[in-house]
C-alpha cells in the first residue's frame, strides 16, 4: 500500500472555533440529553458534546443519540474507575502503553506493539486499550483534544491478527471517543496485511479511516514527516528516532499509579456523584425525525466535503465562551 503522508501535510494551524450557530447545536444537543449530575454531567462540556457533533456533521439528533449511547456505556463500563491494578497483566509486554513525550502538537501518543500480545481475553485486551484511552485523554495538553497512535508492526505475523479485536477497537475508538484520534501511523506493516485493512475497511467510518496512514522505514518521505511531527531523540528507534532505552514495565507501572491519583482526584473531586449520578436518560427519551437512523441502524459518518484528510491535524480544540475550564477540557 503506497505511502500517502505528504500528500496530506499540513502545517497544522487550524483551529476549530465554536460559532454562535454551533453554539446553539450545542446547547440543543444538552436539551435533548436531558439534565444531568455527578460524573455524567463532568463529561458533557461544551466541548465534549462538540466532538460528538463533529462526529455526526453536526446533526444535533444523531449526537445527540450517540451521546446519550456513551453516557450508557460509561455508567455501566465505568471506564474512569480501571485501575493500573486491573490492567497490569494485560501491560507486561508493553503492547499498549503512552510514551512519554508528546508529538510536536503537544498530541499524546500511545504506541502499540501488535506483535507482544499476551493474552487471550477479548474482553480484557478491550479493558486496557480503554485504561489507555482514559489516560491518553488525561494526559492531553491544554486545548488538545487529540491524540497519536504509532503502531509497530516488527515481528508481526498472520497469527496476531483478529479481526474480533478489531471490530471491538473500532467500536470503542468510533462510539465512545470521537474525535479523539488524531493520526494513527501504521509502521512498517507486512504486506499480507493489506488485504485484512481491505477487508476490516467497512467496519472504519471514513474519517477514522482517512486518519490511518501507513509509513515504511526505507521511504525517504516517511522518513521527512516522522520528524516534523517528533523530537527524534525522544522518538523510540523501533520508528527511526535515537532513543533505544526500551519499554520498562517497572517504571511504567509507577508513572500508570501516579496517573491514577490523578484520575481518581477529576472524577471525585468536586464533581464527587450522588448515589443517581450514573442513571442517565432513556435513549428513548430522543425522539428522531424521520430523516434520522432507525434503533436497528448503526449511526454512522457519512463522508462529505468535510472528511478529515490530513495526516497533521493537531489543533482540534474547542474556542467557547461557556462551559468547562481549560484544567479540565482534556478529560472531557
Amino acid at each position: 500500500m503506497s505511502v500517502d503522508l505528504k500528500k496530506t501535510a499540513s502545517n497544522g494551524n487550524e483551529n476549530l472555533s465554536i460559532s454562535q450557530e454551533q453554539q446553539a447545536q450545542i446547547t440543543e444537543v444538552r436539551r435533548l440529553i436531558g439534565p444531568l449530575s455527578g460524573k455524567a454531567s463532568t463529561y458533557c462540556s461544551d466541548a465534549s458534546i462538540a466532538r460528538y457533533l463533529r462526529a455526526r456533521n453536526w446533526h444535533v439528533k444523531k449526537a445527540a443519540k450517540m451521546l446519550k449511547q456513551s453516557l450508557k456505556w460509561r455508567a455501566e463500563y465505568k471506564p474512569e474507575e480501571i485501575r493500573w491494578e486491573d490492567v497490569a497483566l494485560e501491560a507486561e509486554t508493553g503492547k499498549i502503553y503512552r510514551s512519554n513525550y508528546t508529538d510536536k502538537h503537544g498530541r499524546t501518543v500511545l504506541v502499540m506493539r501488535p506483535s507482544r500480545q499476551n493474552t487471550k481475553s477479548t474482553k480484557g485486551q478491550i479493558k486496557y486499550l480503554v485504561y489507555c484511552m482514559e489516560n491518553a485523554v488525561l494526559n492531553l495538553q491544554t486545548q488538545q483534544e487529540q491524540m497519536v497512535w504509532l503502531i509497530d508492526f516488527q515481528g508481526f505475523n498472520l497469527s496476531h491478527i483478529s479481526v474480533k479485536m478489531t471490530r471491538e477497537t473500532a467500536h470503542v475508538l468510533q462510539d465512545h471517543y470521537p474525535e479523539r484520534l488524531g493520526l494513527a501511523i501504521l509502521y512498517n506493516p507486512p504486506k499480507f496485511f493489506e488485504p485484512f485493512f481491505t477487508m476490516v475497511k467497512p467496519l472504519l467510518e471514513p474519517k477514522t479511516f482517512n486518519k490511518v496512514k501507513f509509513a515504511y522505514s526505507d521511504d525517504q518521505n516517511t522518513k521527512k514527516i516522522i520528524e516534523d511531527l517528533f523530537d527524534m531523540d525522544l522518538l523510540e528507534s523501533a520508528f527511526g528516532g535515537n532513543d533505544d532505552t526500551g519499554f520498562d514495565i517497572s517504571k511504567y507501572a509507577e508513572r500508570m499509579k501516579e496517573d491514577d491519583k490523578k484520575s481518581s482526584s477529576y472524577w471525585t473531586g468536586e464533581n464527587s456523584p450522588s448515589p443517581v449520578s450514573n442513571i442517565v436518560p432513556s435513549l428513548d427519551s430522543i425522539s428522531l425525525d424521520a430523516d434520522s437512523e432507525s434503533d436497528n441502524e448503526k449511526v454512522i459518518s457519512s463522508p462529505d466535503s468535510e472528511t478529515e484528510k490530513e495526516i497533521i491535524n493537531p489543533n482540534h480544540h474547542i474556542v467557547v465562551n461557556h462551559g468547562a475550564s481549560n484544567a479540565s477540557a482534556g478529560m472531557q
